[in-house]
């Protein structure tokens, strides 16, 4: 089976990587930024960069559409695929019908969809274990979904059939425990720069945070600090020493209060 990849992000990235270690044969890698698809393809057997998007002569069975929601509509829209091919995106909050319209709309050709979301955080220059990664799978079509079963099994050990308003609220879920939790992450970090102090110190801190989060049935039992004891007195000690940083302070003040909102219920 030949799979073409349209974007060359982190997921392009490691998803590509992994497929060819499961001995599939990545044909092409097209990027709107070349350079990113040459450095892609660099990391590959024998794929090759595609200069644009008309794929008409491709050989590849799958597409998968690895760019932003906000650019979708606008590849979409240019892409040109063979007849029977399937495409599929990985985002985890674009629908499937959301997909399958554009794909009406803009291509003339019998294009089959489907989702295939791996719920984890990529960097190009972090290596992640594809087998420990849960994919979110989903097709209106009995054989893409087959097809995309297959692919999963092949590179994780973990594989579910989600629908797109689950994916959403897995997807939500995921900010939270990924994004906004980094955030507060840099947020220590700059902090402790700024005292000159060394961001190790919090990391066994961190560690352990962790390890109760997901040891834990109920992770907001497992709260500590000020504000789970609604100790204004640090409170106010930590509101004032934040007064030149307007952002950490409004951040502080709502996790804070949304913490003492929660354990006095």
């Amino acid at each position: 089976m030949k799979i073409s990849f349209i974007g060359a992000g982190n997921v392009a990235w490691h998803l590509s990587q992994a497929l060819e270690t499961a001995n599939y044969d990545i044909e092409a890698v097209y990027s709107r930024n070349p350079s990113n698809a040459r450095a892609l393809t660099q990391q590959l057997y024998n794929a090759q960069v595609h200069r644009g998007l008309d794929f008409l002569d491709s050989n590849s069975e799958i597409f998968f559409l690895c760019v932003s929601d906000d650019a979708m509509e606008e590849v979409i829209r240019n892409l040109s695929l063979p007849s029977g091919a399937i495409l599929v995106h990985t985002s985890g909050s674009k629908t499937l019908n959301e997909l399958q319209e554009l794909v009406d709309v803009y291509l003339d050709e019998t294009i089959r969809t489907g989702v295939f979301y791996p719920l984890q955080t990529f960097t190009k220059m972090f290596h992640v274990n594809f087998s420990e990664i849960p994919i979110c799978l989903e097709s209106s079509n009995l054989d893409v979904e087959n097809l995309l079963i297959t692919l999963a099994q092949s590179i994780s050990d973990v594989t579910y059939a989600v629908n797109s308003e689950e994916r959403k609220r897995i997807h939500l879920a995921a900010v939270y425990a990924c994004n906004f939790t980094n955030h507060l992450w840099g947020i220590a970090q700059d902090l402790m720069k700024k005292n000159d102090l060394e961001f190790k110190l919090l990391e066994p801190l961190i560690k352990e945070t962790l390890r109760k989060a997901l040891e834990s049935e109920d992770i907001f039992a497992v709260q500590t600090g000020p504000a789970r004891r609604n100790d204004q007195k640090i409170i106010q000690r930590h509101i004032g020493a934040l007064k030149n940083n307007a952002g950490y302070k409004k951040i502080y003040e709502s996790i804070t209060e949304d913490i003492i909102d929660k354990n006095a219920i």
